[in-house]
């Protein structure tokens, strides 16, 4: 067996830092401990100047684990970043930078190996100067502010997450655990990845059962456009869904979509969509009742056989064998 391994990672914390900013990303790391044995995946903890209750931005208070001068007294592997806004009386935002917060997160990204940002964070790394010369992302709502507070990073508020060599950058609110899961995968691989993202399908359903999280999840994509497809997609998997269909949805030709495809996702637009058809499948043969033949339609697949093939193809056996060995009904 090899050496355990345990990445210890620091989350800073401060008056008024934003709620789901430092729980949304403890909860995809806790759940790689879950997958892994007990003495791999991370230690995460919360540090603040000190040990007094911090007040977040939706009035939960929440108690720090170490003090930054704690925190900084050892190695620490990724330091994760938050942030925290005003809102004016015309319901302008604004993101905020305490210059004593931001003297901590330089001297704690000295002690790091990674740095992370989620949502508004970016403006901390920023005045910090983390991000000179480098491409950033944040908030759609503050990227305007972080451009021009910092003319020295080139901002983009469109994607989802950004890596540059050993500094990433995430945008805005829920955005944190898709970071969080690129950092997991990166950590441990896209297999471990993708279990944790099935772990957390289990609360964050649909009303009508689809999972929010499944394919979409198994491969990291940084864009809106690519984020956008992939829901339609996602809403549309008994119709034909064609290249042609799908880069015209894109307002892209063909050619350009299988380029990026393959860049973003590192597959092409017809390998997706049989893997989310087989997703859907899944889902189907192990919470339902429903024949081959009803699922082989509902999921696009058209024929039982096609649907037998994908399976063989994807997961190296059959839908009933699957059925049998992974139904959740009585």
């Amino acid at each position: 067996m090899g050496a355990a391994v345990e990445r210890y990672i620091v989350i800073v914390l401060f008056e008024g830092v934003d709620l789901l900013d430092i729980t949304g990303p403890p909860e995809v790391f806790a759940l790689v401990q879950r997958e892994l044995d007990e003495t791999s995946g991370y230690q995460v903890v919360l540090a603040a100047e000190s040990l007094a209750p911090v007040t977040t931005s939706a009035g939960v208070r929440v108690l720090p684990d170490v003090t930054f001068a704690e925190a900084a007294g050892r190695r620490i592997d990724t330091l994760l970043v938050p942030g925290s806004v005003e809102v004016d009386e015309q319901r302008r935002v604004r993101a905020l930078a305490d210059p004593a917060v931001v003297d901590w997160v330089r001297r704690l990204a000295a002690r790091s190996r990674r740095v992370t940002s989620v949502c508004v964070g970016a403006h901390l790394l920023a005045a910090a100067g983390l991000l000179d010369g480098k491409r950033a992302t944040t908030h759609w709502s503050t990227a305007q502010q972080l451009a021009a507070d910092h003319p020295e990073v080139e901002v983009d508020a469109d994607p989802i997450f950004i890596r540059e060599g050993d500094v990433w950058t995430g945008a805005g609110i829920s955005a944190c655990l898709d970071l969080s899961l690129a950092l997991v995968a990166d950590d441990f691989g896209e297999a471990v990845a993708l279990r944790v993202a099935r772990q957390l399908v289990m609360y964050l359903k649909r009303p009508s059962g689809q999972s929010q999280f499944s394919v979409p999840l198994a491969v990291a994509s940084t864009t809106r456009r690519v984020e956008e497809l992939r829901l339609h997609i996602d809403r549309h998997l008994s119709s034909p869904l064609t290249v042609a269909e799908l880069a015209e949805q894109a307002c892209v030709s063909e050619r350009q979509l299988t380029r990026i495809f393959k860049t973003e996702l590192g597959t092409t637009p017809s390998a997706y969509v049989e893997s989310a058809r087989v997703e859907r499948a899944r889902n189907q043969l192990e919470s339902t009742d429903a024949t081959l033949e009803r699922i082989a339609t509902d999921c696009g697949f058209g024929t039982v056989d096609t649907l037998v093939r994908a399976f063989r193809r994807r997961l190296d056996t059959t839908p009933t064998a699957y059925r049998t060995r992974f139904r959740t009904l009585p």
